[in-house]
């Protein structure tokens, strides 16, 4: 609360000050500065979707008459005409928005045509005021259309010597159709540029179906069109959640394709960029990444763009998949960018608020019927204003000596036309301020069409402004009338903006590309030595072990491959192939790669195929399937799988391909029983395969029973037994089983 308080000492002729609560001011004066900056500078009014400093800029170049087809002229004479009438700000800032509304590579649909240096994609800025040229482009034209036709409000300027537009007409839907962006005390907007076409059809949905939400509309509007083209690689129902709720984001990719080289050699050559990146500081930014080594697949990158973007990266090796390379770009670099969607906006022009997709296209509608009635109401008056002039001109045809004589003789010359033919005074001073040459041409048909015409004209308005359907029609005529001016297959209709979804590259451990793809033979010892041999080597016989050790498995694999080892403590360990040593030697033991425990050895050493699943069993004859992608890891350490205890080890693992399981112990007993009693686990001690009284189980197999069960003898022949003879042995889970059949390997293996 304030109070007039004399100063001490002040001379009587000074008023009293006004004490003021401080937290009072602060608060009233930022208040008004927040609205100031919200109403006024940051955020988009939704019905034509422009900010005060767009639509003064525009309405500036409406009065020079700068209309498209027309002469240009300087930007200094646009901006301080804006400045000097409409805009009290920087004249910097008033030039900044105009060069923005003439940028193809900023605006999706510009509505400035610039002549000059307007800047360009990799961020140079434009030439000064002074230098260039400008003047509005049709959807401009669009925007204006109808703004003398008493279609919307004005106001008085800031020094109240002229008016200015609240709103403009926007026979454009430009809050979606161009976007919008800005910053203000407490909120922001951002919204991305959508297709024109896409939207119209939208907003004829929207017309016949005024309850639609966003979800439906999403039936016509796939998602932003970006003025630089581009990827967008969110899913569909991300889409369609950021349209619903006016907030979230999209991921955007650069468009590139593999061009092919010589001699099998290739580059990635990219020919759009995500939308407000510029060229120069990513070219700047990926120039770094390489120098830092942190790119290892990119050898060097050009830029080749003249007025299209084509930009080279050179791979390492031609053995890198362009993809995997690729995705290591789009990781590290704006080659792919997050652009941020909240559209926050001027409800009405007045209330701050985040709309959905449906709510915006409803305020554009709205505000296109609140503009077609005011128009219709405006022409109305001009077409009754008409109508009494050629009444009254009718009856100068008919009197027109009469009519002379009057205005010669009468000193008042209007009251007497007024008494004489009964006249209006609108009809009189008409016929007064007509010239005599114009009152010689006149013709009673000519007249009597016209009036006629503007009879039609006035019942088909007055019919208008009563239906409301009409008038629904009427923009729904007009907005199919703008589509065909920007259809599909032209150029500023067509879509540039695809959507695809995100490579299954973006998992891959991108470290991996570097390494060359070529055949190897992986070899395991008995005593843990592993090695891999150049190609695929069937033939083993020739191969040297060290002392008394010997062959215990060998497989074919590749050197991009991985290799799985489990370990009888029941822990598997991941290895890469290309890691393990080659050479001539005897290669090197196992546990230099693996923390194996201390008294753990191993039990096999297998090659990880994604999407197989593994049979693991432990001695004492319990298990269960695994799949092999739950087995992979990344640490020396390993992973637990099969929880073993009680003197018991891991044992067994094999490819878990059919519908039963044999099982046979030390005991040399037999069993087989359906795959399907085995439960599927990641990580645990299993169920119990087949019971024994002393010892525990030997192998396993898992077949296909119409194959009938193999096995191969010491001899490396291979046996078969159909099913019909395996009915003695086919039983269920966790029984003991009985003899196998004659032929049975004496080492109660399967081969």
């Amino acid at each position: 609360m304030s109070k007039n308080v004399t100063p001490p000492g002040a001379p009587g002729g000074i008023p009293a000050a006004d004490i003021v609560n401080l937290k009072d001011a602060l608060e009233e004066r930022y208040l008004a500065y927040a609205l100031s900056t919200i109403m006024g500078r940051a955020l988009p009014d939704a019905r034509d979707g422009l900010k005060p400093v767009h639509r003064r800029i525009l309405y500036g170049m409406q009065i020079l008459r700068l209309d498209p087809g027309t002469a240009f002229k300087k930007c200094a004479k646009i901006v301080g005409d804006v400045m000097g009438s409409f805009h009290p700000h920087g004249d910097q800032a008033i030039y900044d928005a105009l060069v923005r509304l003439s940028q193809d590579f900023a605006s999706r649909y510009p509505l400035v045509d610039g002549q000059g240096n307007f800047g360009n994609i990799d961020g140079d800025s434009a030439a000064a005021y002074r230098y260039t040229e400008a003047r509005m482009t049709e959807v401009a034209r669009l925007l204006l259309e109808g703004i003398d036709e008493d279609s919307i409000d004005f106001r008085e300027n800031y020094s109240g010597d002229q008016k200015e537009p609240v709103v403009l007409p926007a026979a454009f839907p430009n809050l979606l159709a161009n976007g919008a962006q800005g910053i203000a005390v407490g909120m922001a907007t951002s919204i991305p540029p959508h297709n024109i076409g896409e939207l119209c059809d939208a907003a004829l949905y929207l017309v016949n179906h005024p309850k639609a939400n966003s979800d439906q509309l999403m039936a016509f509007v796939q998602g932003p069109d970006f003025p630089t083209g581009g990827i967008i690689v969110d899913t569909p129902e991300q889409i369609q959640e950021t349209y619903r709720s006016g907030r979230g984001s999209f991921r955007i990719r650069s468009r590139w394709f593999k061009e092919d080289g010589a001699r099998g050699m290739w580059n990635v050559v990219i020919t759009e960029i995500p939308y407000m990146v510029q060229k120069s500081r990513l070219i700047e930014k990926l120039a770094e990444l390489i120098n830092d080594k942190k790119l290892p697949l990119v050898a060097d990158i050009r830029d080749e763009s003249a007025e299209d973007v084509r930009i080279v990266i050179e791979p390492r090796s031609r053995t890198v998949d362009p993809a995997v390379m690729m995705e290591s770009l789009f990781r590290l670099s704006e080659l792919e960018n997050r652009f941020p969607m909240n559209m926050n906006v001027l409800v009405d022009g007045v209330v701050p608020k985040v709309v959905s997709l449906s709510e915006a296209l409803k305020q554009w509608l709205d505000h296109r019927r609140n503009v077609l009635v005011r128009r219709s109401r405006h022409r109305l008056a001009q077409i009754e204003h008409r109508l009494e002039v050629l009444a009254g001109m009718l009856i100068v045809y008919l009197n027109l000596d009469e009519v002379i004589r009057i205005i010669r003789e009468e000193d008042e010359p209007k009251e007497a036309l007024k008494t004489r033919f009964e006249l209006t005074d609108v009809q009189a001073n008409y016929i007064l301020d007509t010239r005599l040459r114009s009152l010689r041409r006149l013709e009673e048909m000519q007249l009597k069409a016209e009036h006629d015409e503007l009879q039609k004209e006035k019942s088909g308005i007055e019919e208008l402004l009563a239906d409301e359907a009409k008038q629904w029609k009427t923009i729904a005529w007009q907005i199919r009338e703008m589509k065909k001016k920007y259809a599909a297959d032209a150029k500023l209709g067509k879509r540039r903006t695809s959507f695809e979804i995100a490579p299954a590259t973006a998992d891959l451990d991108l470290t991996e590309a570097l390494i060359e793809r070529e055949p190897v033979t992986v070899v395991l010892s008995e005593k843990g030595w592993v090695r891999t041999l150049k190609g695929h080597q069937a033939d083993l016989s020739s191969l040297a072990f060290k002392g008394d050790d010997a062959l215990k498995t060998s497989f074919f694999a590749e050197t991009t491959s991985k290799v799985l080892l489990l370990a009888t403590n029941g822990k598997v360990f991941t290895l890469d192939a290309s890691k393990l040593p080659g050479g001539r030697g005897f290669g090197e033991p196992v546990r230099l790669m693996a923390d194996i425990e201390e008294g753990a050895d191993v039990t096999a050493l297998i090659l990880y195929r994604p999407g197989v699943k593994m049979l693991v069993a432990s001695s004492d004859g319990r298990g269960f399937i695994a799949p092999q992608d739950d087995m992979i890891g990344n640490t020396r350490k390993g992973k637990a799988l099969l929880n073993v205890d009680g003197g018991s080890k891991a044992s067994v693992i094999v490819e878990a391909d059919g519908d039963h399981v044999a099982t046979i112990g030390e005991n040399r007993k037999l069993l087989i029983f359906p795959l399907a009693d085995v439960p599927e686990m990641t990580r645990g001690k299993g169920v119990r395969l087949q019971r024994y009284k002393d010892g525990g189980i030997a192998d396993a197999k898992v077949f296909k029973m119409a194959d009938g069960l193999t096995w191969k003898d010491s001899a490396g022949r291979t046996f078969t037994v159909s099913k019909a003879e395996l009915q003695d042995w086919i039983g269920s889970r966790d029984g003991a089983g009985r003899l196998p059949p004659k032929g049975f390997p004496k080492n109660n293996r399967f081969g």
